[in-house]
């Protein structure tokens, strides 16, 4: 089951992906995605067992940005592929079938590729600006996202929708009239000041 919810992983000047990744588990998020970009692969694959240790503690799922062979060596439950990077069949063939496997979109011809591939889900963005995430593809606005949704209707096609970037408390309900699954979060998390009640207000 796909969560509603999903709390991204980013690094502060005060804290790191496993103090937000923790703070976000504490708050009742359950669904995590470690991204960490532009670290060594042995620093990112100690970050994600250290990842897993602390899901597991809060029985969360723990997907991982990019690197579908860490994610199958810590034994997370899935991987999550950006546009720029490996495709949802690539990252299959390295992980089995198992594995959850998430694939950015940005257009509905993205999301068509991802269903094809055989993705359990698709972040579908940018939302809003957002500075967390470099190459920012055009930004989709709740009109965007409103009309791709519509189109996967008319082609009958129902796979899970979470919707990215930027995103803040009160954006939600209008979103979830569009008909997407739920939203993925960053910031908004983590720079919380109570946690708690801000993970229980974006809970669907």
């Amino acid at each position: 089951m796909i969560s509603s919810l999903h709390y991204i992983s980013q690094q502060t000047t005060t804290a790191t992906h496993l103090d937000n990744i923790l703070a976000a588990c504490e708050a009742g998020c359950r669904w995590i995605q470690l991204r960490i970009k532009h670290e060594p692969e042995d620093k990112i694959l100690a970050s994600a067992l250290a990842a897993k240790a602390i899901c597991s503690r809060y029985n969360a799922t723990l997907i991982i940005n990019d690197h579908p062979h860490i994610a199958k060596t810590v034994g997370a439950h899935g991987v999550h592929v950006g546009k720029q990077d490996m495709t949802v069949t690539n990252a299959r063939a390295i992980t089995g079938d198992e594995f959850i496997i998430g694939g950015t979109a940005n257009t509905l011809e993205d999301i068509l590729v991802h269903v094809k591939d055989g993705a359990n889900y698709v972040g579908l963005g940018p939302y809003r600006f957002t500075t967390t995430k470099e190459k920012l593809s055009p930004i989709l606005g709740l009109e965007g996202i409103a009309a791709i949704m519509q189109a996967l209707r008319n082609m009958g096609i129902h796979i899970p929708v979470i919707a990215i970037g930027g995103i803040l408390a009160e954006d939600l309900p209008a979103l979830m009239q569009t008909g997407i699954h739920g939203i993925a979060v960053s910031g908004l998390i983590t720079h919380a000041e109570n946690k708690f009640q801000t993970v229980s207000s974006l809970t669907i």
